[in-house]
């Protein structure tokens, strides 16, 4: 029997294979197979009729060539039939689809031969990915497929489904806009779409008897089948294809959660069953390492591992048109392995956005000065991470229910919030040792910061303010949300929102949500019009965003140079004005005051011709009024903008 230890095994010293042909490859003529199995005595392909039972109605015999890679060439025409692949290293593993593989029937087990330009919807040809400027020019919108839809409410028939997303003109009960008519009117640019790749624990059978994120990866280059019409055919990259295809048609582009730090399975897996112990860490006594909390970590610095995530990502990106990924524990991949992701995709096509989580779940043999978490981002290239200083900086710790930040009642941490105000860059009128968790800038460019306040992981915003404050009013936690909501989009570096909490999204108190119910995760659209001044402060900040760069500012030299803190400090206050920084409207001066107490708060000015923009649920670029004093009385919990010309 297998122990599945790994002792005094020298991975290093496993050939490499540097071809792009790994795989099964269809044409009407031939099938091409070549996979790649170092410490393999044999390998067997079988072919069936269907995606599960049933006999094989073939078997054949791979053949060794160079670089650990076994090869087979079979004559004929075997579209719409399925395969394995088996190896023997002594003794037979399990079947698996190949962890190439492109095409899966039902729940993974079997891959599907398949031609993959039938996959093509009418126009793919003429679909163009988003591509900015900056990446500082992003909106991210953070969204569950099956959350988007599943609500009776929404509007949509293809409920958690991809195809909900090619639905036009959809409306809550109320008759506002739902689905990709809600997002567009937004205004925000990229959706960030949680797991789309074929995940394990929700069974495509029966979908809606299993709820999960998807953080449990099974095949890599698929897409899930439970969000598709027919998980036994190509319907499911069909039609993640026109989800894609839908959102560029409105100037939206698709950001897809990329889990390459761990598998679902360990021991089962279908890499650890390929080339057993090689894509995974080991600890000192040879077992499986846990970076990820989930069982095991994929060890990218190995070369064929690493060069496995890099063509995963790279068909993704050119298959799918795909506009970004964001890494799911980034942390616990290595620097190098990043920044050769970085480098392959730019030569694929400028402009991928490339973002992620910067720390692991749990310890990692690997040395942390040469993994890519958060203090190491000055090491990476063009690639940003999570600012979780500002997320805790906003509201309080992110697992504590009651703790409380900048907007919900703390003061005293007015420098934290004012460390993501400039995207974690250095600024000298930060005293960072008031920062309690990051007593030093981590970023050297603030298209390396993604400022957020809430997403899937944790409470709701909505939620964790009234666990936090329990005795707020409605209109008090409205006001909340809203001003968390005016930091995280007016700040410089990459904004992100997590999808319904522009109209207050609540999951029931729940802090984790990865398996509960679609009553708990399903985003309520009812919620648009309960909450409509909610989404509309949200619309209009993100239109200011778009429409003033003096808040997406392109370097930390600019943001140091143009950006300037208030040298008056008041308790639950936070000030600070961007002087002199190019905009169509001629501004000279933006003053920003972010009130955090509950009354009001007076702020001196220097003479009187200011103009406001923006006081409580009113942003108008052209201004709201003038002020003839030369003080103005910011109300409680909001944000007041104020602009000069002179």
């Amino acid at each position: 029997m297998r122990s599945w230890q790994f002792n005094h095994i020298d991975f290093s010293i496993y050939p490499y294979y540097g071809g792009d042909d790994l795989g099964v490859h269809y044409s009407p003529e031939a099938l091409q197979i070549k996979v790649w199995a170092p410490t393999a005595r044999q390998v067997e392909l079988k072919i069936y009729a269907r995606s599960a039972g049933g006999r094989a109605i073939r078997h054949e015999q791979l053949e060794l060539a160079a670089n650990g890679v076994w090869e087979l060439r079979l004559e004929g025409d075997f579209k719409g039939l399925f395969y394995t692949i088996r190896v023997n290293d002594g003794e037979w593993l399990a079947e698996t689809p190949g962890i190439e593989a492109r095409a899966v029937g039902i729940n993974g087990k079997r891959a599907l031969i398949f031609d993959p330009q039938e996959t093509n919807p009418e126009g793919w040809e003429n679909d163009q990915p988003i591509v900015l400027d900056s990446p500082v020019d992003a909106v991210l919108y953070e969204l569950h497929v099956r959350d988007f839809s599943k609500s009776p409410a929404s509007g949509m028939e293809h409920k958690g489904q991809f195809l909900a997303f090619t639905e036009q003109e959809t409306q809550t009960p109320d008759g506002l806009a739902s689905g990709i008519g809600h997002l567009k009117e937004l205004g925000i640019t990229h959706v960030h779409l949680l797991p789309v790749f074929d995940f394990f624990t929700v069974d495509e059978n029966h979908p809606d008897e299993k709820y999960n994120w998807g953080y449990d990866p099974l095949n890599y280059n698929t897409p899930e089948g439970s969000y598709a019409s027919n998980p036994d055919d190509t319907s499911r990259i069909t039609e993640f294809k026109r989800l894609v295809q839908s959102l560029h048609a409105v100037g939206i582009g698709v950001v897809m959660d990329v889990v390459y730090n761990h598998t679902g399975y360990t021991r089962r897996s279908y890499l650890n069953q390929t080339v057993p112990g090689y894509y995974y860490r080991q600890n000192r006594n040879g077992n499986f390492s846990n970076a990820s909390g989930c069982g095991n970590e994929i060890a990218s610095e190995r070369a064929m591992a690493r060069k496995y995530i890099i063509d995963s990502l790279k068909y993704w990106a050119s298959e799918f048109h795909l506009d970004g990924f964001r890494f799911d524990l980034m942390g616990i991949h290595d620097v190098e392995t990043m920044n050769a992701i970085r480098q392959e995709l730019d030569q694929l096509r400028p402009g991928i956005l490339l973002y992620g989580e910067g720390w692991a779940a749990d310890y990692s043999p690997m040395d942390e000065n040469y993994r890519a978490v958060k203090r190491n981002v000055k090491k990476l290239k063009g690639i940003a991470c999570f600012n979780d200083d500002m997320r805790d900086a906003i509201k309080g710790n992110n697992f504590e229910a009651k703790n409380r930040g900048f907007v919900n009642g703390r003061t005293l941490n007015e420098e934290a919030v004012k460390f993501g105000v400039v995207a974690a860059c250095y600024h000298p009128k930060i005293v960072y040792s008031y920062v309690e968790s990051s007593r030093e800038a981590w970023a050297k460019e603030p298209w390396q910061c993604v400022n957020y306040v809430s997403c899937h992981d944790n409470f709701t915003l909505f939620d964790k303010l009234k666990q936090s404050c329990p005795k707020a009013t409605d209109d008090q936690l409205r006001k909340m949300q809203k001003l968390a909501f005016a930091l995280i989009l007016t700040s410089q570096g990459i904004p992100f929102i997590h999808a319904g909490s522009e109209f207050c999204r609540s999951k029931n108190g729940e802090h984790n949500s990865y398996k509960s119910d679609d009553r708990i995760n399903q985003i309520d659209w009812t919620l648009k019009s309960g909450y409509q001044d909610v989404f509309e402060y949200t619309r209009k900040l993100i239109a200011l965003r778009t429409n003033v760069g003096a808040f997406r500012m392109r370097s930390a030299d600019d943001i140091r140079k143009h950006l300037h803190f208030s040298k008056n400090y008041e308790p639950g206050v936070l000030a600070y004005s961007i002087l002199d920084y190019p905009n169509p409207f001629g501004w000279k001066t933006i003053q920003l005051v972010f009130n955090a107490r509950q009354e009001a708060t007076t702020m001196q000015l220097d003479e009187h011709n200011w103009q406001v923009v923006a006081r409580d649920d009113e942003i108008e670029l052209e201004g709201i009024d003038c002020l003839l004093d030369k003080q103005v009385s910011v109300p409680p919990l909001s944000m007041m903008i104020l602009v000069k010309n002179d």
